[in-house]
Order: structure tokens, then C-alpha cells, then sequence
């Protein structure tokens, strides 16, 4: 059994997936990389078979229709063999040294049958045509080299966010609960870092900038006109979010407060793309999103309008949009998520 499998969504990504699969080459035989093709039609997966034969036992080309990112993750979980699993997208890549004390401490808490259910680490936002390069780390919200869990938790920042690129969870525990992402849509990782969390209780942060997140391809599903282009997919993940757990059942309340500041993200990024959009249609979906929160769970539209990020996002003026978007704008610009 492998310590750490490591499933890379691929479509059409022979420009760029090899700094991918060599990054992640360093784990040597505690890791397995599973390059899943996902319909491509350019040389994706010559490449991803090209480094099977290589590599034997330790690269696994998988090729299968296209279904989007999330069918393609959701084809690396079904396959995997590993102990832990992490997902890398195929433009983006792991810092070597920091891979390489991540499978040192998996290896040791195997060794000493420690129980760990989630182990987070710090991402980079690699943004070279903005010459930015920032590292997301979890130092105010985490104990740091101890086992804890969610009620050992501190405040999280709008920042410190968990995301897919700084979880590695244990692979039993997203069979345990059925995790399976939507096909053909866009945004899954949001899904991916938020509806498992109720099932982690151990936890563990470790201090490394291990995923390096690229930022800037004109066609990226996080570039801004792309965003509103797709805002429909947005949308569908956010109400997926919504779908997922009553939040207000959840006992303990520090898990609780996280996942539904969380959420509150997703509806403050959806609801500025559509005001920034501005159209009829646009204002109108937004006010169904809210709507549609408000019919699920009256208890978490009151805890996210209350507070004060909150607030400014119910102005339907044209004064309280313009603020929206500069809000919108000036965090874009601290974080250059896009």
C-alpha cells in the first residue's frame, strides 16, 4: 500500500502537466501519481503514459470521457491506493523539499499508528505576470506540530480558508463519506475542502509551502471574465454547499463558525461577479441566492447577513453595489486570486 496517492485532473495539459508529474516524482515508491486524462484531445495522455512506462509502480496513466474536473478526481479517488490522498492540478506543482518532510511525518504517524484524519499545509500563489508570489499560511488559526482537533481550532481569517491545495486527507475517510463531486462543472474544490470536514476529527498542521498554486492563464476558471462567463457553475456549487450539511446541527462550534464563514466567501464572491456583471438577469440571480439560502437555513442567512461582511452585501442601490465592488476589488488585490 502506497503512503500517498496523488491524483492529477489532466485536460488538455501537455503544455504544462510535466512540471506537475515531476514535482510530485520525489516521493519515489511511497507515492503513487495517478494522471487522469480526462478526454483530451491533444498529447495528454501520451505523456501521462510516456511517464508510466517510466516510472512503473509509481506513475498510472488512467484515461477516461471527459467529465470535468471533478469526474476526474472523483476517477483518481475510485483508484487510489494510498493511505492519504491529494489531489494537484496539472498546472500547478509541489515544492519538492516540502513534499519530502510531508511524506517523512506520513511515514512516522504509520509507523506509530497514529490516527490522523487531515493534514494542512501552506499553499503559494504563483502570479509571475503580476510578479506576485504569496504564501497563504494557517499560523493565527492552527496550533502548529500537534495533534488537535476542531476545538483546538483559533479564528480563521477571510484568507486562511481551507482549500484543496492545502489538504491531504485520509483516503478511507472520503469513501466513508461518499464524497463524489458533480461532473461537467467548474469549482468543485470548493466541495472538495468543505463537505468532508464534518467527518475529520484529527487534525494536524504542518509548517511547509507545499503547493504552489500558478495564477494567470488567460483561459483559467478563476480568471475573472471567465468567473462571470461562468457564474451559473458558481452558482450550482454554492447552492451544492448550501445542500450539504445543516450547519446549525453541527456540534461543535468552532467547526460550525469556520464552515459557515466559509460559505459566507462563496456567496460574497458569487454575489459581487453578478453586481460587477450588473445586468437585469445578473441582480436577479443574485437575489435568488440569497433567497435560496434563506429557505434552507433561516439560521445561517441571519449568522452571514448579521455580521459585518455580511451587511454591505444586501444594499440593492446603486451606491451599494459600487461599494460591493470595491470591496470585491480590494481584496482581489491583497490576495490576486485572479
Amino acid at each position: 500500500m502506497k503512503l500517498l496517492s496523488v491524483t492529477i485532473p489532466s485536460y488538455n495539459s501537455q503544455e504544462y502537466m510535466e512540471k506537475a508529474i515531476n514535482s510530485a516524482l520525489i516521493g519515489g515508491d511511497d507515492i503513487e501519481i495517478l494522471v487522469v486524462d480526462d478526454g483530451s484531445s491533444d498529447n495528454t495522455l501520451d505523456i501521462a503514459l510516456k511517464y508510466e512506462k517510466k516510472y512503473p509502480g509509481i506513475v498510472r496513466a488512467i484515461h477516461k470521457e471527459n467529465g470535468g474536473h471533478g469526474s476526474a478526481v472523483n476517477t483518481g479517488l475510485a483508484n487510489a491506493t494510498g493511505l492519504y490522498f491529494k489531489v494537484l492540478d496539472s498546472d500547478d506543482w509541489f515544492d519538492k523539499e516540502s513534499l519530502v518532510k510531508v511524506l517523512d511525518f506520513l511515514r512516522e504517524i504509520v509507523t506509530d499508528s497514529k490516527q490522523l484524519d487531515m493534514l494542512i499545509s501552506n499553499y503559494v500563489y504563483e502570479k509571475p505576470s503580476a510578479h506576485k508570489h504569496k504564501a497563504i499560511n494557517y499560523h493565527s488559526a492552527i496550533p502548529c506540530n500537534e495533534f488537535i482537533g476542531w476545538k483546538d481550532v483559533k479564528h480563521f481569517k477571510m484568507s486562511q480558508n481551507l482549500l484543496m491545495h492545502s489538504i491531504i486527507y485520509r483516503t478511507k475517510l472520503l469513501r466513508d463519506c461518499s464524497l463524489k463531486l458533480p461532473e461537467h462543472t467548474f469549482y468543485v474544490d470548493n466541495l472538495y475542502a468543505y463537505i468532508p470536514l464534518p467527518y475529520v476529527n484529527t487534525i494536524f498542521y504542518l509548517d511547509v509551502d507545499l503547493y504552489r498554486y500558478f495564477i494567470g492563464r488567460e483561459d483559467q476558471s478563476v480568471n475573472e471574465a471567465i468567473m462571470i462567463k461562468r457564474i451559473d457553475q458558481q452558482l450550482k456549487v454554492t447552492k451544492l454547499m448550501i445542500d450539504s450539511h445543516e450547519l446549525s446541527s453541527i456540534k461543535n462550534k468552532k467547526l460550525q463558525s469556520y464552515m459557515t464563514k466559509y460559505l459566507a466567501m462563496m456567496m460574497i464572491v458569487s454575489s459581487a461577479l453578478l453586481v460587477k456583471d450588473g445586468t437585469p438577469e445578473s441582480l436577479r440571480k443574485r437575489q435568488e441566492l440569497w433567497d435560496y439560502l434563506k429557505s434552507n437555513s433561516k439560521r445561517v442567512y441571519r449568522d452571514i447577513t448579521n455580521k459585518k461582511f455580511g451587511r454591505p452585501l444586501q444594499l440593492k442601490s446603486k451606491v451599494g453595489r459600487q461599494v460591493i465592488i470595491l470591496g470585491y476589488r480590494f481584496c482581489n488585490k491583497i490576495y490576486g486570486f485572479n
